[in-house]
C-alpha cells in the first residue's frame, strides 16, 4: 500500500453545487471558479478532464467558450470531490512515472512513495542485468500488484539489451484488482507492445500465484503490501478509509504481517544474490531491518522517500 494519506487535499470548499458569483463564459472563468472551491492544482485537473484535454494545454485555451455540458461535468466532479471522494477515482485515470493508468475503487491510488519503490527496484534490475553474463533474463516478481504500476513501470523503463531483458510476473489475490492491471497493461501495449508483453499476470496470494519453474530463480521480489495496523484504520484520512480497498491497506494487528511473511517466504524463491524491495511505513523500518538480518539476508538497508522518511526495505539473499 502506498501511504496512509491521500496525495490530493481539498481547499476549504464552498457548499457542494454552489456556483461562483461571476458568470462562467470561458475556460479562464471556469478555471477561476473551480480554483475557488478546490484549489489551483485540482482545478486544472478537473477543468482539463471536463474539456477532454491535457492540463498543460489549458493556458492556451483560457479565452475559449465553454458549453453547458462542460459546466455540468465540472459541477458533478466538484460535488463528488467536496463530498470527499478522491480525485483520482473521480477522473478514473492518473499519472504514474511514464504511465497513464486506470484507477478506481478496485485498487489503491498510486502515490509518489511507490514511485520511489520503482526507482529502487530499477536500480537493482540494472545492476543485476549489467553484471549478468550471457542472455539470461532478470526474473522479477511484483507481488500484490494492484493496478500494476510497479511491474508495468519496470517493463516500460527496464533494460532490454542483449536480447534478454526482463521476465516480469505480477500477482494479486484480487481478481478485480488484476482486471485493472490488465487494463493498464493494454494501455501500455498501445505504444510499447513489446514492453507490455514482458509482464505476465497471475491470480493468487503472494508467491502461490507463481509457477514452480521460477522457484529459486527470482532475481528481484518487489511489493507494496498492506502495512497499516488494525488499530490505525480508524485514524486514517477519511478519503483513504472510506474509498480505498481495506484489504490492500490493513495487514493485521501489527501492520507488519505481510512484510514479515514476504521477507521470510522470499528466501525459498530468490536466486543466490537476489534482492527484495518492499514499501513500508516509516516507523516499521528498524523492525523490518532486524527481521531481514535475523532471516539471513545481507546488505540490508532502508531507502528514504522524497520527504526523507524511511520507506523502502532492501535486502539481498547471500550468494551469486
Amino acid at each position: 500500500m502506498s501511504g496512509t494519506g491521500s496525495s490530493m487535499k481539498v481547499a476549504p470548499p464552498r457548499p457542494a453545487g454552489e456556483r461562483a458569483e461571476a458568470p462562467v463564459n470561458d475556460v479562464g472563468g471556469l478555471l477561476t471558479s473551480v480554483t475557488s472551491r478546490l484549489g489551483s492544482v485540482e482545478a486544472r485537473w478537473v477543468t482539463a478532464h471536463a474539456l477532454g484535454v491535457e492540463p498543460g494545454s489549458l493556458v492556451a485555451q483560457l479565452d475559449e467558450p465553454v458549453s453547458d455540458a462542460v459546466l455540468a461535468v465540472v459541477e458533478s466532479v466538484v460535488a463528488r470531490r467536496v463530498a470527499g471522494e478522491p480525485l483520482q477515482y473521480i477522473l478514473g485515470n492518473w499519472s504514474f512515472r511514464y504511465l497513464e493508468v486506470v484507477v478506481d475503487r478496485r485498487v489503491l491510488i498510486p502515490r509518489p512513495e511507490t514511485e520511489v519503490v520503482v526507482d529502487v527496484a530499477l536500480s537493482e534490475v540494472r545492476r543485476i542485468e549489467a553484471s549478468r553474463p550471457g542472455d539470461r533474463p532478470v526474473v522479477v516478481a511484483d507481488l500484490g500488484t494492484g493496478s500494476g504500476v510497479i511491474a508495468l513501470s519496470l517493463a516500460r523503463e527496464g533494460p532490454l539489451r542483449r536480447g534478454a531483458g526482463l521476465e516480469l510476473w505480477a500477482t494479486d489475490a484480487s481478481g478485480p484488482a488484476l482486471a485493472v492491471a490488465a487494463e493498464n497493461q493494454a494501455r501500455l501495449a498501445v505504444d510499447h507492445p513489446g514492453r507490455a508483453a514482458l509482464v505476465r499476470l497471475a491470480q493468487g496470494p503472494w508467491f502461490e500465484a507463481l509457477p514452480a519453474t521460477v522457484t529459486g530463480r527470482l532475481d528481484l521480489v518487489v511489493s507494496n503490501p498492506p502495512y497499516v495496523a488494525e488499530g490505525e484504520w480508524s485514524g486514517l484520512d477519511p478519503e483513504v478509509r472510506d474509498h480505498e480497498p481495506r484489504g490492500a491497506l490493513v495487514a493485521g494487528v501489527t501492520g507488519r504481517e505481510a512484510l514479515e511473511f514476504l521477507t521470510l517466504e522470499a528466501r525459498s524463491w530468490l536466486a543466490p544474490g537476489g534482492t527484495v524491495v518492499f514499501e513500508l511505513a516509516p516507523h516499521q523500518g528498524a523492525s523490518m531491518v532486524a527481521t531481514a538480518v535475523t532471516a539471513g539476508y545481507v546488505d540490508v538497508g532502508i531507502r528514504p522517500d522524497l520527504a526523507g522518511r524511511d520507506r523502502v526495505l532492501v535486502a539481498s539473499w547471500p550468494g551469486g
